[in-house]
């Protein structure tokens, strides 16, 4: 297989052409993101173009949380490359998730939103329903990640027939955590919404930027120790001949440029 050196800092893209296993995973989302529209039909009057502009906001929030999941599945095979029958597994469950709770987000989004477009109408729910919402929409959140987790898991395992680099797999570890904190702080809302903390529940998933903020320190931290310690030496620093062999070695180009070394065979000149 031809690697790709193309790819993020740090990591060699060994996936090569676009595979069925990509390709079908690709139609499956754009399934998901057809299911978030408002309506499938054309507006006809003015009204009903300004009743399908009310759910925007909704369908961009929508929108970019799928796009999120969507990266992290394309980063991941484009770093791998993966094709064997866990990573199918694997990669079926990830998808299934994301099919089967394109609604519940989208009726979260709906009700976030109803609010700002001022149209309650549009998705309504009794206040004590409002635990149940966020418990299905935390486990959602939770097995996304902890399937991506998952799969980094299982990638880490195949690191010596990847031939990952020793950075490589520090950033796949990191990569593990990250999975597993982001699905820790979706179980974390199930459980302050089951507790009627409604306002916490929501308000939790705002730790998502502080993993994400972490994520990045930690792995640019991971990136400069590795590249100071693959670096090629700056001139003036210590290294292989450089100690006391290359302080008496410029005594020994003076000595050669006063002259040539004297032959000991050789007759002193009168």
């Amino acid at each position: 297989m031809a690697w790709d050196k193309r790819g993020d800092s740090g990591f060699t893209w060994r996936g090569g052409e676009v595979s069925r296993l990509e390709g079908f995973s690709d139609a499956v989302f754009g399934f998901a993101l057809t299911l978030l529209v408002v309506s499938m039909e054309v507006p006809r009057t003015f009204d009903q173009l300004v009743h399908a502009m009310k759910g925007f906001f909704g369908f961009a929030f929508c929108f970019v949380m799928l796009l999120g999941v969507w990266e992290k599945h394309y980063r991941f095979f484009r770093r791998f490359g993966l094709q064997d029958g866990w990573t199918v597994v694997l990669n079926g469950l990830v998808l299934f998730v994301v099919v089967f709770y394109v609604y519940p987000l989208k009726f979260l989004s709906t009700v976030m939103f109803a609010g700002l477009v001022d149209e309650p109408g549009e998705a309504t729910m009794r206040t004590e329903d409002s635990p149940t919402l966020l418990a299905i929409y935390g486990c959602g959140f939770a097995t996304i990640f902890v399937l991506y987790a998952a799969l980094y898991l299982y990638a880490y395992r195949r690191r010596a027939a990847l031939s990952m680099s020793p950075l490589e797999v520090a950033l796949t570890r990191n990569e593990i955590l990250r999975n597993g904190l982001m699905a820790g702080l979706g179980m974390f809302s199930v459980g302050l919404a089951e507790l009627r903390l409604i306002a916490l529940a929501g308000f939790v998933y705002f730790g998502t930027g502080v993993i994400e903020s972490w994520h990045g320190v930690a792995a640019g931290r991971l990136r400069r120790r590795h590249a100071a310690t693959s670096s090629p030496l700056t001139p003036g620093t210590a290294g292989p001949g450089r100690g006391r062999a290359g302080r008496t070695g410029r005594g020994g180009a003076r000595h050669r440029r006063g002259g040539r070394a004297r032959d000991p065979r050789r007759s002193p000149t009168r």
